[in-house]
């Protein structure tokens, strides 16, 4: 079908479509846990559903190789300069690998924390404990797959990882049903179960990417050899992107407690809220992909009024995919809520949250693809001081005040989305500047 489109758009979709359907197949390989302890208990959504956000501060430490990696491959893509780009990959494995050791180990000891500053239900902790603990075991595996999955589409082959998933959500599905629930004679282990269930899933993915690694079906030779200079590149771009993810994760923390003061229900509703949203804007973070790849490879090849045009086309597609997810969220909230649980009280705090964020899709579309688009050039610093300000100033400080004034959490929501709008703005304004024409990774 895509054959159909313009040469130029050909070019796009045959990386953005794959890299969509991989980011939401990514997001219902995290929600499947959710969705199947929800039938459960509320608790057990609530403790599954902190600990999936929780898991945002190990993202924030994957975020400095997703966009080191991603940002340093594509110009070396660009360029072509093959061989530059195998060492590239070969020294941040080696790296990942190294990371993933006392990453593991601090987050083991702090994610039992989490829950009890958050004060939740002494019952909501013992739960969430567990299954955060557990994941622990898949951080290793975690490190490893996303320099491949990074390394992959800054080649721009977004397929292969789309392919890989499939098989990984497929198996996520029956090992969940099997360990969860206790079916065919396992052990019913509850939420526990969905933390095993997810750690086997995400040790097959890395061994599937390293078989295709050291078989030499990907772009990228396979070496054992490390370069430091090249690494210092990658950081250079990738520290900053870390750390406003860090930063990031510290303020939802924020805004969680916020959520938490109005009860386990309105917790459950916005953990679940979250997630449905997230399938919504799936495709947006696929085009996203698109356009830090894109980005990287123009200015390789000395071509950034060719990345530009390429990442404005990315952005029309989508802002029309976001537009029509948006019209379920508001419209349709409740149907689509109920596929995660039945307690009617979680329902409507959750279809409450759909229907506001709803008005806020095609803002969040700039948001994704432009702070795309500036990490690909290596314009990390600045994407960091926009989201940082605006999460502060536009979101977690004024929900905060209005938690004081308002019984209503609706105006909670509207503090959030005032800043998506505040963040799509200010983006565009810099990508138009377009400074960031001048950068070297």
């Amino acid at each position: 079908m895509i054959r159909y489109f313009p040469s130029k758009h050909q070019k796009i979709l045959r990386l953005s479509v794959p890299a969509a359907i991989n980011s939401l197949l990514d997001m219902l390989q995290v929600i499947i846990d959710l969705i199947m302890v929800g039938r459960l208990s509320a608790f057990a959504v609530a403790a599954v559903g902190l600990g999936l956000q929780s898991l945002m501060l190990v993202f924030g430490v994957l975020t400095m190789l997703h966009v080191g990696t991603g940002a340093l491959l594509s110009r070396f893509i660009g360029a072509k300069q093959i061989k530059r780009a195998s060492l590239g990959l070969s020294t941040l494995l080696w790296f990942a690998v190294f990371l993933s050791v006392p990453a593991s180990g601090l987050w083991y000891v702090f994610s039992e924390k989490i829950y009890i500053w958050l004060g939740t239900d002494p019952l909501v902790t013992n739960l969430g404990i567990s299954y955060v603990q557990l994941l622990t075991l898949m951080i290793p595996f975690l490190f490893v797959k996303s320099v491949f999955i990074s390394a992959l589409n800054s080649a721009g082959d977004t397929k292969t990882p789309m392919k890989i998933k499939v098989i990984s959500i497929l198996l996520n599905i029956w090992l969940n049903y099997l360990l969860i629930f206790g079916n065919w004679g396992f052990p019913e282990l509850g939420v526990r179960g969905a933390a095993v269930g997810t750690v086997m899933v995400n040790l097959l993915e890395v061994t599937v990417y390293v078989f295709l690694y050291m078989r030499r079906y990907t772009r990228f030779t396979p070496l054992l050899r490390y370069s430091v200079s090249l690494l210092r590149r990658a950081l250079k771009v990738g520290i900053p992107a870390s750390f406003e993810r860090l930063l990031t994760f510290g303020s939802f923390m924020l805004f969680t407690a916020i959520i938490a003061r109005y009860g386990t229900e309105a917790l459950a509703g916005y953990q679940i809220g979250l997630r449905v949203e997230g399938l919504a804007f799936m495709p947006g973070i696929g085009f996203t992909i698109a356009a830090m790849a894109l980005m990287g490879q123009g200015l390789g090849a000395k071509k950034p009024q060719q990345a530009k045009e390429d990442v404005l086309l990315v952005l029309k597609y989508t802002i029309g995919f976001m537009f029509f997810l948006s019209f379920f969220m508001i419209f349709v909230p409740e149907k689509i809520v109920r596929f995660f649980t039945d307690d009617t009280q979680t329902i409507e705090e959750a279809s409450l949250y759909l229907r506001v964020v709803g008005f806020s899709q095609i803002p969040l579309a700039f948001n994704f693809v432009l702070s795309g688009a500036l990490r690909g050039a290596g314009d990390t610093k600045r994407t960091l001081k926009i989201n940082l300000v605006s999460l502060w100033f536009i979101r977690i400080l004024p929900a905060f005040v209005l938690t004081f004034y308002f019984e209503s959490i609706v105006w909670v929501y509207l503090a959030m989305i005032c800043d998506t709008f505040v963040k799509a703005i200010w983006l565009w304004v810099v990508f138009e500047k377009g400074k960031w024409q001048q950068l070297k990774v």
